[in-house]
C-alpha cells in the first residue's frame, strides 16, 4: 500500500475512534516518524480536509450498497457492521460539528446516506408516513443511533435488537 494512503486509513480509524487528528500516535501506529507525515501532507489541515474528502467517498460506496438491500436484517446490518469505522467517524463528526468543516462534511454525508437508508428501512418496515413524518422519524433515530453506538456494540446482535426496536417504536407513532 502507498505510504499515503497508510497515513490516510490509520488516521481515519484514529478520527474515528478518538474524535481527534494527532500525528505521533498515528506515526506510531504506522511504524513512521512524524517527518514521515509531512513528507506526504503540508499540514495537519490538509490531511483532515483529505480525511474528510475520504469519508464521503466512502459514505457513497455505502449507500450504493444500501440502495440494493431488500431487508434491514441481515442485509443492511451486515453492511453496517463492515463500515463499523465510518459509522464511528460519523458519529464523531456529530459530536464535533461546532467545527464547520466537520460540521459541513456530517451534512453531506448525511444526504448521502440518509436517501439509501431511508428507502431500505421504508420498505423493510412496510410503514406508510408521508415524507414530513419520515423525515421527523428518521431525524430522531439518527440522533439516538449515534448516541449510543460505540466501538464495542456495532455489531449484529446489537444492531439487530436496535433496528426491532425502532421498527416497534414507529409502528406505535402511526397507530
Amino acid at each position: 500500500m502507498e505510504n499515503k494512503q497508510i497515513w490516510v486509513d490509520v488516521g481515519y480509524e484514529y478520527f474515528a475512534l478518538h474524535g481527534v487528528v494527532k500525528i505521533e500516535p498515528i506515526a506510531k501506529e504506522i511504524g513512521k516518524s512524524k517527518s514521515s507525515f509531512y513528507h506526504h501532507f503540508a499540514d495537519i489541515e490538509l490531511f483532515i480536509e483529505l480525511l474528510m474528502q475520504y469519508h464521503l467517498a466512502k459514505a457513497e460506496v455505502i449507500a450504493q450498497k444500501e440502495l440494493a438491500v431488500n431487508n434491514i436484517d441481515p442485509e443492511l446490518i451486515n453492511i453496517l457492521v463492515e463500515h463499523k469505522m465510518d459509522l464511528l467517524f460519523n458519529r464523531q463528526l456529530r459530536i464535533n460539528e461546532q467545527i464547520t468543516l466537520f460540521s459541513e462534511t456530517l451534512c453531506k454525508s448525511n444526504l448521502i446516506l440518509g436517501v439509501a437508508f431511508k428507502a431500505s428501512w421504508t420498505k423493510d418496515v412496510n410503514i406508510n408516513l408521508s415524507a414530513s413524518q419520515l423525515e421527523g422519524v428518521f431525524d430522531l433515530a439518527l440522533k439516538d443511533f449515534y448516541l449510543q453506538i460505540n466501538a464495542e456494540n456495532i455489531n449484529y446482535t446489537w444492531l439487530s435488537s436496535y433496528f426491532i426496536s425502532l421498527k416497534n417504536i414507529t409502528n406505535k407513532l402511526i397507530i
